[in-house]
């Protein structure tokens, strides 16, 4: 977080941000206690820097999660606040697509994970013109903070949508107010997959393996299910705990904390997340079939709570490992990212382009089974901007989502096309 000179009655804006961060974990979607100085990114070795622009769309938004393209020059973008924008080649509506603020929770400035957090379109929304929606809204029962819910939505031919036409797919009850994942993707196999984080608090103290660990519930996994039914959804057949005992048949993968964002890479139709970690490690993972991701046993390639490696520190079998994972010396909250498959930058193809909260700017490169890390440099983009949120258009160019400050609050937050430098 860039420290603020500004005075509030007495305090400085940066000692508020310190004392909100210590009572309630890191900004929207950080994940330590500890407000970073800046650093200097440490190169990896043997990869060079591959330098790209940053081509500002707009900076006078607030808030922003996600993004969706539906084609024709317009992109819908997420508020976190429940409003969806829609731009058309390059200029904004007057008229939102959508307006959930009905919905959702009210939200609080600086400080705050919920709200609209994902959007997707169907795969047959040139025809159906369906789309989904993650958003979190406000709960009465005892023991929990919100209830995290899956929506369908169809666009209409004129004006916005109404937010009360919506179909309810899947709802999740959220004991905190953190670790919501909030990620929608459907994959190739048609199939909607959705990422819920732990539950929220710290160190996943939910009971004693914690969510991620708990086949039982949906919280700290990542879900597979068939929307194309009229209520509710279908669990597909193949998915890989169908027929088990206490286990929930919608869960694709478990053991995550919170699964923020992820991806299909157009080309593999391998499926990316970017992980959150709690204190020192975040991570990518490529998600397979009923795997276990590790969390809270791991964190990283490392045992939750400690440095040491995992064969001299906690019991690591049958636990799949990530393909990469930096200190919280680097970034301290991953945002996760896309495998590059347009053909503007032939610099990044085939590489996963990703990004940390706090700014920096990551590829993996493949070698055999082995992903390599470089940096990215971006020219053109204000210092000191969180990142919140890397998005893909239909042709595979890349967008990343910008915030001055540490959440909603502020009417300054961007979108920036990435092009070739």
């Amino acid at each position: 977080m860039r420290k603020l000179l500004l005075k509030t009655n007495g305090l400085s804006v940066l000692a508020v941000a310190l004392l909100v961060v210590s009572l309630a974990c890191a900004a929207v979607f950080c994940s330590s206690y500890v407000i970073p100085k800046k650093k200097s990114i440490k190169r990896e070795p043997g990869l060079p820097t591959i330098t790209l622009k940053a081509q500002k769309i707009t900076d006078t938004l607030e808030a922003l999660t996600d993004m969706a393209f539906p084609g024709n020059g317009e992109m819908w973008v997420c508020k976190q606040n429940g409003v969806i924008l829609n731009f058309k080649n390059g200029k904004q509506s007057n008229v939102p697509v959508l307006d959930l603020r009905s919905k959702t929770i009210k939200i609080n400035n600086g400080y705050e994970e919920r709200g609209l957090l994902g959007i997707t379109l169907h795969p047959d929304f040139k025809k159906n013109k369906k789309f989904y929606v993650f958003y979190s809204r406000p709960i009465d029962t005892k023991g929990f903070n919100h209830t995290g819910v899956v929506a369908e939505y169809k666009l209409t031919e004129s004006g916005p949508v109404d937010p009360n036409s919506g179909r309810i797919v899947l709802t999740v009850d959220e004991p905190d107010g953190n670790h919501n994942g909030g990620c929608l993707k459907f994959g190739p196999d048609g199939y909607l997959y959705v990422s819920f984080g732990d539950g929220g608090g710290q160190h996943d103290k939910h009971g004693p393996i914690g969510n991620g660990q708990n086949l039982n519930t949906l919280l700290g996994k990542i879900l597979r299910i068939d929307v194309n039914t009229d209520s509710g959804y279908k669990v597909p057949a193949d998915n890989p705990f169908v027929g088990k005992a206490d286990v929930r048949p919608e869960i694709w993968a478990y053991g995550f904390r919170n699964p923020y964002r992820m991806s299909f890479d157009k080309v593999t139709k391998q499926l990316f997340v970017g992980e959150v970690g709690q204190d020192l490690w975040e991570e990518v993972d490529i998600v397979k079939k009923g795997a276990n991701y590790g969390w809270k046993i791991m964190e990283g390639n490392h045992c939750h709570n400690n440095e040491n490696t995992p064969d001299t520190g906690c019991d690591i079998k049958g636990l799949t490992m990530p393909i990469d994972e930096y200190s919280h010396k680097i970034g301290i909250s991953i945002m996760g990212g896309y495998v590059y498959n347009g053909t503007a930058i032939p610099a990044l193809k085939s590489k996963y382009f990703f990004a940390d909260w706090t700014g920096p700017l990551f590829y993996l490169k493949q070698d055999g089974a082995k992903w390599n890390r470089g940096s990215v440099k971006l020219t053109n983009l204000p210092e000191n901007l969180k990142i919140t949120g890397i998005n893909e258009d239909q042709n595979g160019e890349l967008y990343i989502l910008t915030n001055p400050d540490t959440g909603p609050g502020n009417k300054k937050c961007g979108i920036f096309k990435i092009v070739k430098n």
